[in-house]
């Protein structure tokens, strides 16, 4: 299955069509009931002279992001813009990861990842808008209970639908999609608004997410998707 971003293997596709019924279990959306959610795209991660993580793959999908989040807003749903966020707790509450990375590796992360630096802030380019949400989080994943506010302020408006964006695809995109389906919301990867450090591990990631944990299209068939979905409230 070929996508805007990265192709799905067709062995993959069979087995989830055969599973499921149709390639894609979420094309039908209620825009109303529909949220973006875009991780991590912050300087830390997308410019090099903050020597953090840079994935220079994250630069190139900002105009995709952009362009959902304002069909997004302008169909009835939220946009909700994820910020990693380093704090004293991870030292201890998440020793194991900072325990596997050099001294070096750690303090890069929290000098890029704490709150008032310039690596926590988002990239300039992201079309964020004053209705829009800001949250933080202080795992991976976005929907770890007790580690970020954004379930509860996604069921608080009534969105039961998320489209996953952001950076980096295989970490902290693909931790809060899986989490975000197994805490019972419809979610969709987004292939071509999605980021990683190689095109290998980019789609090896989405194939596994598709597989059996949600659904990935690309920013045209979403479009699509909201226009039907927009089309058919009205009627």
């Amino acid at each position: 299955m070929k996508l805007n971003g990265a192709t799905i293997p067709d062995d993959i596709v069979r087995r989830v069509v055969a599973r499921r019924g149709s390639e894609h279990c979420f094309a039908d959306l209620d825009p109303a009931r529909t949220a973006l959610v875009v991780i991590d795209l912050q300087q830390g991660f997308m410019n090099e002279a903050v020597g953090f993580a840079p994935v220079p793959a994250a630069r190139d999908i900002v105009p995709a992001v952009n362009r959902l989040a304002a069909l997004v807003r302008q169909s009835g749903g939220g946009v909700f813009w994820i910020q990693n966020t380093h704090d004293e707790r991870c030292l201890t509450e998440w020793s194991v990861m900072h325990d596997t990375a050099t001294p070096a590796a750690r303090e890069k992360r929290i000098s890029a990842m704490s709150e008032g630096t310039f690596g926590h802030e988002l990239w300039p380019d992201l079309d964020v808008r004053a209705e829009d949400e800001i949250v933080k989080k202080y795992r991976f994943s976005a929907f770890l209970p007790g580690m970020s506010e954004l379930p509860q302020r996604l069921r608080a408006r009534g969105f039961d639908t998320v489209l996953i964006t952001g950076t980096v695809t295989n970490v902290c995109c693909e931790s809060s999609a899986r989490d975000a389906m197994m805490t019972n919301f419809r979610t969709v990867m987004v292939s071509d608004g999605n980021a990683a450090l190689s095109q290998t591990e980019h789609e090896a990631s989405l194939a596994s997410f598709y597989n059996v944990f949600g659904d990935v299209m690309d920013t045209d068939m979403l479009v699509a998707a909201l226009g039907r979905g927009q089309s058919a409230r009205a009627a």
